[in-house]
């Protein structure tokens, strides 16, 4: 079931006074309140764009683990309210109970997806190690990645101010990304959209059009997906946390090459 308003406008223009003096009109991203309610429970406020949000909320539920696929969901409808958006998902009996456990309790802002957690402990949470897949992703197919997740970013595109998170297929290539505000948002709607389709990450490598961070990686070992890939670099906490989980981090990644900086045995 679907209510309200499922995307509002991603951008709105807004006039800017250039150097020269002159006055013309630029489109801006927008940031909107998203609410991702479980079974009636807020499971966190993020501010991101306001653009497949169901996306989000599946991704966003998967990765920190309340829910293991969509089978866990009965329904999903959006409300639009005075302040924001509710995306809500109604799961299967039984699940409830495991939404407090990495509960957040404030708004988190566009940079960072773990403002709002209440402890500590949640932040550092263990990670699940990543099983070695026997296929590996080619050289080629990593220095060619960024120019084609580049290719399927539209909100960039209007207002140069978006991330995105793609999804690299071995020997296929970027085969689907997902952009928002936030790069962990972007990958939240990425997982969503995988899981939907019915793709499993462990098939393939993210791709970020930001720096690596802790959070990406944590995000990667939740849903299993083995190799992560980014135009810029890795913070040194979540180099160290894929070196445990088993992941593969790329940094630097560009048509001329590229750095690993963990478990290297995945690049052909």
């Amino acid at each position: 079931m679907l209510r309200g308003r499922s995307d509002m406008d991603v951008s709105k223009p807004v006039m800017a006074t250039q150097i020269s003096g002159q006055d013309a009109l630029r489109e801006l991203p927008r940031e909107v309140p998203v609410s991702v309610v479980l079974d009636g429970s807020s499971a966190g406020v993020l501010m991101c764009s306001p653009a497949a949000l169901k996306d989000l909320a599946i991704g966003f539920s998967r990765s920190e683990g309340s829910i293991a696929s969509v089978n866990d969901i009965v329904e999903y409808e959006e409300a639009v309210q005075q302040n924001g958006i509710e995306a809500r998902l109604w799961l299967k009996p039984g699940l409830s109970a495991q939404i407090v456990a990495r509960g957040r309790v404030m708004a988190g802002p566009v940079g960072c997806g773990m403002c709002g957690l209440d402890s500590l402990e949640q932040a550092m949470r263990p990670l699940p190690t990543v099983a070695m897949q026997p296929s590996f992703i080619p050289a080629a197919d990593i220095m060619a990645a960024p120019d084609a997740l580049r290719a399927r970013q539209p909100l960039h595109d209007k207002t140069r101010a978006a991330h995105a998170a793609g999804f690299c297929v071995p020997g296929q290539g970027v085969v689907m990304a997902r952009e928002d505000v936030g790069r962990h948002n972007a990958l939240d709607k990425l997982i969503g959209a995988l899981m939907q389709a019915g793709i499993d990450p462990s098939s393939g490598a993210f791709v970020m059009t930001s720096r690596l961070s802790l959070e990406l990686v944590q995000k990667c070992a939740m849903v299993g997906c083995g190799v992560i890939v980014a135009v810029s670099s890795p913070t040194a906490d979540a180099v160290a946390a894929a070196d445990q989980a088993g992941i593969t981090t790329v940094g630097f990644a560009h048509a001329d090459g590229f750095e690993v900086f963990s478990h290297p045995e995945r690049v052909a």
